[in-house]
């Protein structure tokens, strides 16, 4: 037996994007480490990550191409898989225009290559485009709106706050790297805040902890900065860096803070106190995905951008709102923007596809996404799928949505691929490379759009080696350190186009380089409440987080089980025991459950775990409606209420 230690990249929807060692024996990845030298990894890596070796090694992974007869996924060969779709390709543009060609590219890799899937399409057409970001698109639009960017300070800036307060985020489940930053910064004195209706493992990392009621982030804020104007403790420099400010303080001034406080079920002195850390910055704030996926989700972002100008605390080494990382701003974007015929809505993709008329959607082809479990309103999203004329998806394991395709293309695992990697919850880029040889009948997606290209006759389609095609990605700071022989040799490169402080030159990235302050209050969400029947609780507001065994519908170990289940304190469900097989219910249907109890809870929420399979019933997602977020296009997946009652 022969073992070697080989260096990649984790390019799994994760903001960490992990530097890992593996060790491969006799040709099989046997162990995977973080990478002591990568400076946010520090030489540990996630259950999800670590435990991923037993994922590849599955019977879930997909390695020959697939094509339906007869109503039947069968192997085939990749001239015949790739000959069927370029035939369909040239059929439906020929008949119907490339209107009714639709790629729908999501974030299951955050390789940079995988935009060049984009490109294919953006030249064989265009064809018809996505629009809206069902993870980050409300809270990226508020601060793009607010401050013209939606970038964050240096990850390790946080050693200079003397307050880190949490607003809904969990980092101890989806951002576990962050969590030694947070250590040393409480060992240097910063105290840490959370704020988050879900009383979450992350609780353990702070000194104070709020629980708010469900999507009333709102309100809370606007008690915080109610305080802050009454105690004149706003920053005398904000008129000079906020537009609007008179009209903001005409907004938190609509109600005492003792009425927002009540309208945020928190106490005053809650209020008071949280107030007090904000004026005694630098106070940084960490914003959380969840809550910006409601209706009024992008007025929420931009009320904690507010309040971090207004307290003085933007502006500050270890202050600032970081909701984002610039991931993508060091590459090279491989084509120009083009203008789609048509585009379909993500957090609405499955009515979209089903209403597309004149011409209607023919050809769907999906890349790194499973939208049948990750889209609200599962079973619009499967029959808009089913009923589809011909789909193609790529994937590595079989998900629910390969179980809707026409042709299934086995594409690389991370601990196969090659590619580039920025993170979206730190400044530094990578490179992914394979540790392992993929399957003789596995294909990197790269050289499938060249072969496809070639067989529909697109001469503009790059067909450059991979390496060259990351050479080009990485042209704007191949100068500066950062060129591909720069990432093999360090592993890591921090971005040199990413500032230590994002508004370190005292203004932000608006037109007018001052902060935009909202000024309106955003309206009630609409959210359809599921009829009451005997034995069934009150209704419940329902999440659906993040587990530290899953990455989005990928489980390791052993995966979700048979069954999901629903966490609610126990006075939720008066006279059921934990254990009892339950049903889910909102407007739109069910799903069957394991009760679990917790008196941490609030009375009022129901908690699942993200990522169960549609198919099996067990995703969360079958019960959600499909709205969109006040900005960006994101998915309001947490304004859906439910209620329980015994199976």
């Amino acid at each position: 037996m022969s073992s070697e230690t080989h260096r990649t990249t984790c390019s799994r929807d994760c903001p960490d994007a992990c530097g890992i060692l593996a060790t491969v024996t006799d040709g099989v990845v046997t162990d995977l480490k973080g990478d002591p030298d990568h400076p946010v990894t520090r030489g540990f890596l996630c259950y999800r990550t670590s435990r991923f070796p037993e994922l590849q090694r599955s019977g879930q992974r997909l390695t020959r191409p697939l094509v339906r007869r007869k109503g039947v996924l069968e192997p085939t060969t990749w001239d015949d898989a790739l000959s069927l779709v370029a035939d369909k390709l040239r059929e439906v543009r020929a008949q119907s225009g490339p209107a009714a060609i639709f790629h729908y590219r999501s974030g299951g890799s955050l390789g940079i290559l995988k935009h060049l899937t984009d490109l294919f399409f953006d030249q064989f057409g265009p064809c018809t485009g996505k629009v809206g970001d069902i993870c980050s698109g409300a809270g990226e639009a508020a601060q793009i709106a607010d401050l013209g960017v939606s970038d964050s300070n240096d990850i390790f800036d946080l050693l200079n706050s003397r307050h880190i307060v949490l607003w809904g985020k969990n980092p101890m489940v989806s951002n576990v790297h962050l969590v030694p930053i947070l250590r040393d910064a409480a060992a240097r004195g910063a105290k840490v805040v959370l704020v988050d209706p879900v009383r979450q493992k992350s609780a353990g990392l702070a000194q104070t902890v709020l629980q708010p009621a469900p999507g009333r982030d709102f309100e809370l804020v606007m008690a915080v900065a109610r305080v802050l104007f009454d105690t004149e403790r706003v920053d005398p420099r904000a008129r000079h860096f906020c537009n609007r400010l008179p009209e903001f303080e005409a907004l938190v001034r609509r109600c005492s803070a003792a009425e927002w406080a009540a309208h945020a079920e928190v106490t005053l002195a809650e209020v008071e106190a949280l107030a007090d850390r904000f004026a005694d910055g630098p106070t940084a704030i960490l914003v959380g995905w969840g809550m910006q996926r409601r209706q009024r989700g992008g007025a929420i972002v931009r009320a904690l951008d507010a309040l971090s100008a207004i307290s003085g605390n933007l502006f500050r080494p270890g202050g600032g709102v970081s909701f984002y990382f610039q991931r993508r701003k060091a590459f090279r974007p491989f084509g120009p923007p083009v203008s789609h015929p048509r585009v379909v809505r993500e957090p609405l993709l499955g009515q979209d596809l089903l209403a597309a008329r004149d011409p209607a959607i023919r050809f769907l082809w999906i890349t790194a996404g499973n939208p049948v479990a990750m889209l609200p309103d599962s079973a619009t999203v499967a029959k808009a799928i089913e009923r589809t004329e011909f789909v193609v998806v790529t994937d590595c394991f079989a998900t629910d949505t390969t179980e809707r395709a026409h042709v299934v293309l086995p594409v690389p695992t991370l601990l196969e691929d090659s590619d580039l990697i920025g993170a979206y919850g730190h400044h530094w880029i990578s490179e992914s490379r394979p540790v392992v040889a993929m399957p003789a009948d596995v294909r990197h997606e790269v050289l499938i759009f060249q072969d496809l290209a070639r067989r529909v006759g697109l001469d503009v389609y790059p067909q450059d080696p991979i390496d060259q095609q990351k050479r080009t990605a990485l042209a704007g700071v191949a100068g500066q350190g950062a060129g591909l022989e720069s990432l093999r040799r360090q592993g890591a490169v921090r971005s040199p186009l990413a500032d230590v402080h994002l508004f370190g030159r005292g203004h932000v990235y608006t037109p007018d380089g001052r902060v935009q302050l909202l000024d309106t209050m955003p309206p009630e969400p609409e959210v359809p409440v599921p009829a009451a029947q005997p034995g069934a609780s009150a209704p419940l507001w329902l999440f659906s987080n993040s587990t530290e065994k899953s990455q989005a519908s990928v489980w390791s170990g052993k995966g979700l089980g048979a069954t999901t289940w629903v966490v609610v304190h126990p006075d939720a469900v008066p006279g059921l025991a934990a254990g009892t097989r339950v049903r889910v219910l909102s407007t739109l249907g069910s799903i069957d459950a394991e009760l679990r109890l917790d008196p941490e809870q609030r009375r009022d929420v129901a908690i699942v775990p993200k990522g169960g399979h549609y198919d099996r019933g067990q995703s969360a997602n079958a019960l959600i409606p499909a709205r969109a977020t006040d900005l960006g296009l994101g998915a309001a997946y947490l304004d859906c209420k439910v209620r329980i009652v015994r199976a």
